[in-house]
């Protein structure tokens, strides 16, 4: 049967996520469908066309899913899932906010944040914060799952000539409605989508050493900042910017991993990063087990020089 995967989006365009769940969907079946549900969000339904491998876009605008509820979306979902053996979404805010209530409504059982794809009914996830990988086989005629982005490499965001389809949308389910949302403008790259990170740790001592020897350091590479949850909690960093299994799961080309001592949540978010340079004064640290360019010094006195050769 057809694969049909939950575009996440902004109405304007679509999120680089939806990339690696069209990879992840194309290994369960060679026909995927999109499906875009929004309001004014026919840039993002033609953005989905664009992309390779997806043969039929199928676009839901109207007032009630501007803001992707996932009461609303639940029922757009549902009223179109007979025709579909697979529904995949990100592993996003969004798509676990989704995908349990369309597992629920369907009475089948979610098969959660996979990285493999090893047949059509059988996958591999992640648990035990990375440290053990379950496989993870599904008899359900529907199969909802949700996609680790980071275990799979994006399908290209051009090539691709789908067509659109403009189908009815659902009457608003009038269980929630948004009251407000404030986002955090920045002009660095988004966390989850940057090439490049540099994440400091506990062992900066303060918020004011944290922006100090973080933020020249992040600017020369053009690179996102993340933080482990130590730092968080101790006020450094700002929650967004938190990196592991309590916060956001990333892969970049390049980490580096400041004053971070390297706890088992924390390498949870960030082992699957193509290259990782940890800089820490304790050469017993956990971090140096993943890194592939470990540096024993003090922080204070590497970064500053580090940012002065580049």
């Amino acid at each position: 049967m057809t694969a049909l995967v939950i575009a996440e989006h902004d109405n304007r365009a679509l999120k680089p996520s939806t990339l690696n769940t069209l990879a992840a969907a194309l290994l369960c079946d060679p026909e995927v469908h999109v499906l875009v549900a929004g309001h004014g969000c026919a840039a993002a339904a033609q953005a989905a066309a664009q992309a390779v491998g997806v043969a039929k876009v199928l676009c839901a605008d109207a007032p009630q899913l501007v803001d992707g509820l996932a009461e609303t979306t639940a029922a757009q979902v549902l009223a179109m899932a007979a025709g579909y053996g697979h529904i995949l979404t990100p592993a996003t805010a969004f798509g676990k906010n989704l995908a349990p209530r369309v597992a629920a409504l369907l009475d089948v059982a979610q098969v959660s944040d996979i990285i493999h794809v090893l047949a059509p009914d059988t996958f591999d996830r992640p648990i035990y914060a990375g440290n053990a990988i379950a496989t993870v086989q599904s008899s359900d005629k529907i199969k909802v799952i949700t996609v680790r982005t980071t275990g799979f490499n994006p399908v290209a965001a051009t090539g691709g000539s789908a067509a659109v389809e403009s189908i009815a949308a659902v009457a608003d389910a009038g269980l929630s409605s948004l009251v407000g949302r404030e986002t955090t403008k920045s002009e660095r790259p988004e966390l989850t989508a940057a090439k490049i990170i540099v994440s400091g740790g506990r062992g900066l001592g303060s918020k004011e050493n944290f922006e100090a020897v973080m933020t020249p350091l992040a600017d020369k590479l053009g690179a996102a900042m993340g933080a482990s949850r130590a730092a968080v909690d101790a006020g450094y960093a700002p929650n967004d910017w938190q990196v592991g299994q309590t916060g956001k799961i990333v892969a970049p080309q390049l980490y580096v991993a400041v004053g971070i001592s390297g706890a088992i949540q924390h390498l949870a978010g960030m082992k699957d990063s193509k290259v990782i340079v940890a800089i820490n004064k304790d050469e017993e640290a956990p971090i140096f087990g993943v890194a592939d360019y470990g540096l024993v010094a003090d922080l204070f006195t590497a970064v500053p020089e580090m940012v002065k050769q580049l």
